[in-house]
């Protein structure tokens, strides 16, 4: 796709956002759990003998800290406390009742270490690690079974220094699976608010088997040639809120899973009720992706208010025969985008297996997939909908879209089936059956048609927080 000079480009992205009104970040859809949660105890890493200053390893300092802050988890909490200067260290745990508050000057780095990132069993859903057979390294910051978890900062930095990883990848040189950034799992009441994430060495935010899980005004960066260093990817889990986030990275920005073919299945803990709200980036890959790993099922996701550019595609939708499962009941609406190769994209054959035991009659059900109000420009390509032959993706709805397209073939799909209103360029064949009046109740949240998109209410689900 022929990019745009960066003058023109600059103009473009300007032009385009400055007619947005939500590009102002405002009110919050997600539980108002505070960042400043007063913890009764608190102390410093410098405490137990960390050394700031890059090059001294700090991993048992942070290991000591901890340890002695769980002896306060039941009695109101702790806080660990990292004051400004650079912070080497490899993988550590977290506790109960626990803030991770970070100073504005302050960087917890990555060790470049592989020995530092100790090996952990694979997650049951995945039945092996993602990238090979076997475990998986050890997330540079990591909890399981915790209640109560803050990791919060004034804008400080958490660097998993991910180019070694990175080589070691596609130098083909792993041994294991690569190490997320940050990963909870089986845990709830998780707040992560107020950072920035640098080179995470695979998927940066990775919270599995989790509920009640907020991430809020985060920046995630790592440079878009970087391998899987997807931004925030909830896996299984539900009550999920996302808010107020710039996200630039090698991969999805954020990747709704649930698990991988027969594992998934048989594990079978769904991601479900996940809410977006005012995203911000630029990827290689997907602005929000659904997949590919969806077999223990995904639903409820509500996406609004997303800006994507310079990117490969917009939202897309990515499952494989063998993955059973299923993507029901999500609504994306708001989008602008600038300089994307596909706006919307479904895969229905894509991804490898874990393993030669998977069903391939194990067919995935998608759904009562809407996307609305979008608007773009310099767009390759409108959408790339390819289901799967004998299994088609049924009552998808595209409303209110907009796009300057180059592709003289703007839409290509197969194996979907669906309807469509005030769509441009001219939609495809298979969705062109009118969504009003007599459709509007098979499209996910559009069975108000008066309901604007950006008065729908959003509390059913979060009077549940």
């Amino acid at each position: 796709m022929k990019r745009p000079s960066t003058l023109v480009y600059v103009i473009l992205l300007l032009a385009l956002f400055s007619c947005t009104p939500w590009i102002v970040w405002s009110s919050s859809l997600c539980h108002e759990a505070s960042s400043e949660v007063v913890r009764p105890h608190s102390v410093s890493i410098t405490d137990f003998g960390a050394v700031g200053d890059g090059v001294t390893l700090n991993t048992k300092a942070f290991q000591n800290a901890i340890f002695y802050l769980n002896s306060f988890s039941d009695k109101g909490g702790a806080k660990l406390f990292v004051p400004a200067g650079q912070w080497l260290t490899g993988s550590f745990d977290l506790i109960s009742h626990l803030t991770l508050s970070l100073d504005k000057d302050a960087v917890i780095l990555g060790s470049t270490n592989t020995d530092d990132w100790p090996i952990v069993d694979p997650l049951p859903s995945y039945g092996r690690g993602r990238e090979l057979p076997g475990g998986r390294h050890k997330s540079l910051i990591y909890g399981q079974n915790l209640t109560d978890v803050i990791i919060t900062g004034n804008n400080g930095t958490i660097d998993g220094q991910g180019s070694i990883w990175w080589s070691r990848f596609q130098n083909k040189t792993l041994n294991y699976t690569r190490p997320h950034l940050v990963e909870l799992i089986n845990s709830t009441g998780i707040r992560i608010a107020n950072l920035t994430f640098k080179n995470s060495p695979f998927w940066t935010i990775h919270p599995v088997y989790c509920s009640h899980v907020t991430v809020q005004n985060v920046t995630i960066l790592a440079p878009l040639s970087s391998p899987n260093t997807d931004g925030i990817d909830p896996d299984s889990s539900d009550n999920v809120c996302i808010e107020d986030c710039y996200i630039s990275t090698g991969d999805d920005l954020i990747s709704i899973k649930s698990g991988w073919d027969e594992y998934g299945i048989s594990f079978g803990r769904p991601s479900t009720n996940i809410i977006i709200h005012r995203l911000v980036g630029q990827t290689t890959s997907a602005g929000i992706a659904i997949g590919s790993e969806m077999s223990g099922g995904v639903s409820d996701v509500h996406a609004e208010d997303i800006q994507i550019f310079n990117s490969r595609s917009a939202v897309r939708i990515k499952t494989s025969p063998g993955r059973g499962g299923y993507i029901r009941n999500v609504y994306i609406a708001n989008l602008t985008l600038a300089n994307v190769d596909i706006a919307i994209r479904f895969s229905g054959l894509y991804g490898e297996h874990p393993d030669d035991a998977y069903d391939p009659d194990a067919l995935p059900l998608i759904e009562r997939i809407t996307v609305t109000d979008v608007i773009g420009e310099n767009v390759n390509r409108a959408g790339l909908l390819q289901g799967i032959q004998g299994d088609h993706f049924i009552n998808i709805c595209l409303l209110n879209i907009t796009l300057s397209v180059s592709k003289k073939v703007p839409w290509n799909c197969s194996y979907v089936k669906g309807y469509s209103d005030l769509v441009s360029p001219k939609i495809c064949e298979p969705l062109k059956e009118r969504i009003f009046p007599e459709h509007s109740s098979d499209c996910y949240y559009l069975s108000n048609p008066l309901k604007s998109s950006s008065n729908r209410n959003k509390g059913g689900w979060l009077m549940s927080w």
